[in-house]
């Protein structure tokens, strides 16, 4: 039998989660109490939608709330989520309950720890992006990038422009001519996905992902053209949450997390070297405080003359973290023609991530995304230990463990019969980590790594847990 799952919140993030879990074959109901967003789910959903608000007990019991596995509740108010969540842990057994938050206190004050309101899991779009952010300037900000859980392999995407080595040559000449082990996992291309056979032509303008360890994948994007550089220099644009966060992380020197201390250790990054860009002079006047070492600017970066008005030259990367996103992509872009080698943009339409990635920025990151990640995550089970949804929802990573009594066992890879559009990017053998090629026979107890189309995770899944 299906799980049962009941969203409250129909909103960007409500929709992601729900159209994942909906394509994973859950029964899925979403209460949303904006009738033009409701309206809206019901037309490009398939699954209950009620038009009704999510703390409503008459609401509830309609959604089914009495045989729930989850409840999640990711309405844009954080109180509301969590009231929420309290109110469907008095009232009904469901066994968790997600709540989504945005204010960083409470993701510092480790509610979800002490079980606050009997809330299973609390999760803050910010502190996700900022984490990601923070982990792609460890990495030289050349790309997004995706860690494949306990494993040394990443996931990277690069743009194809008409300089670029992959411009224009087959899978097959490209792996034959780059001396590096990695995997072409996917293209995307006029805003569709696919896995690429060895027969195919890559075409400027194509995103191509890459699997590989962090070692070969530096190497790939040198030989590309996107070598990794020091970002000694560092530009925060916004100040709000995000930006704040990122701040901390970037000048933690005592306490802190590990991840932030080898980072500085890579940087080279002095606090002095760190400047933030905000529009407010209460926030500039509080970042100046909470960040006495870092150089404070009050100003509009998107006035004219900006740029050449204030010191941007010789700085490695810029950082735009404001809440509008298409101010983010522009500065992310226009930075570069002033010489900043890299660019990292926080972009929270869903839409615009592949036209931010086509216009020249670095690193989009979706705090939105980093959401839905999180969320689907927690709540998968089973055989299939992580899934993971990438390209703005077009594809997700899952993992799964093989064991003998399934009919992997003893085959090729070549010869799994897997949906259209899914391929095998990573094995884990005794420790090992493994980009497989076509011949590569699998063994019990192997950890498979593979990347789907959305709309095939669902048979992907069957075969895992079958």
């Amino acid at each position: 039998m299906a799980e049962t799952i009941v969203v409250a919140g129909a909103g960007t993030t409500g929709f992601q989660v729900a159209k994942h879990l909906v394509a994973d074959h859950k029964d899925v109901v979403v209460i949303e109490k904006n009738p033009e967003i409701a309206k809206y789910a019901v037309n490009h959903l398939d699954c209950l939608v009620i038009n009704d608000s999510g703390n409503n007990l008459k609401a509830l019991r309609e959604a089914g709330i009495e045989k729930a596995d989850f409840f999640i509740s990711v309405t844009d108010s954080d109180e509301f989520n969590i009231v929420a969540c309290g109110l469907v842990s008095s009232e009904f057994r469901v066994p968790c309950k997600i709540a989504r938050v945005r204010n960083p206190d409470y993701a510092q004050s480790n509610l979800s720890d002490r079980s606050f309101l009997d809330v299973d899991y609390f999760v803050n779009p910010e502190v996700e992006a900022a984490n990601a952010i923070v982990k792609s300037v460890e990495q030289g900000a050349t790309s997004d990038v995706m860690q494949l859980e306990n494993t040394n392999l990443q996931m990277r995407n690069l743009l194809v422009t008409d300089d670029s080595y992959f411009a224009n040559k087959t899978i097959a000449d490209i792996k034959q001519g780059l001396p590096h082990e990695f995997l072409v996992a996917g293209i995307t291309r006029d805003e569709d996905f696919f896995v690429p056979t060895g027969r195919l032509s890559v075409a400027i303008g194509d995103e191509v992902f890459l699997v590989a360890t962090e070692e070969s994948l530096d190497q790939v994007f040198e030989d590309a053209g996107r070598p990794r550089v020091q970002l000694k220099k560092i530009i925060i644009v916004g100040g709000g949450r995000v930006g704040s966060y990122v701040a901390n992380e970037l000048t933690s020197r005592n306490g802190g997390r590990r991840g932030a201390r080898r980072l500085l250790s890579y940087l080279g990054v002095r606090q002095k070297h760190l400047k933030i860009i905000d529009t407010s002079y209460e926030n500039c006047k509080a970042l100046a405080e909470r960040f006495p070492d870092a150089t404070v600017i009050n100003s509009d970066i998107s006035e004219e003359g900006f740029f050449e008005e204030e010191t941007m030259m010789g700085y490695d990367l810029i950082i735009t973290t404001t809440d509008n996103p298409e101010l983010n992509i522009l500065v992310a872009v226009y930075a570069k023609t002033f010489g900043i080698k890299r660019s990292i943009a926080v972009v929270n339409k869903y839409n615009y991530l592949a036209m931010a990635s086509r216009l020249g920025a670095d690193v989009i990151i979706s705090p939105k995304n980093s959401v839905v990640n999180t969320i689907l995550k927690f709540i998968r089970r089973g055989r299939v230990k992580s899934v993971r949804s990438v390209l703005g929802g077009m594809a997700e990573v899952i993992e799964s463990t093989l064991d003998g009594s399934r009919g992997f066992v003893g085959k090729q890879i070549r010869d799994l019969r897997m949906p259209e559009s899914s391929l095998v990017v990573s094995v884990t053998r005794s420790g090992e980590h493994i980009v497989p090629r076509g011949d590569f026979l699998l063994n019990d107890g192997d950890k498979l790594t593979v990347l789907a189309r959305t709309e095939s995770i669902a048979r992907v899944e069957e075969m895992f847990n079958s």
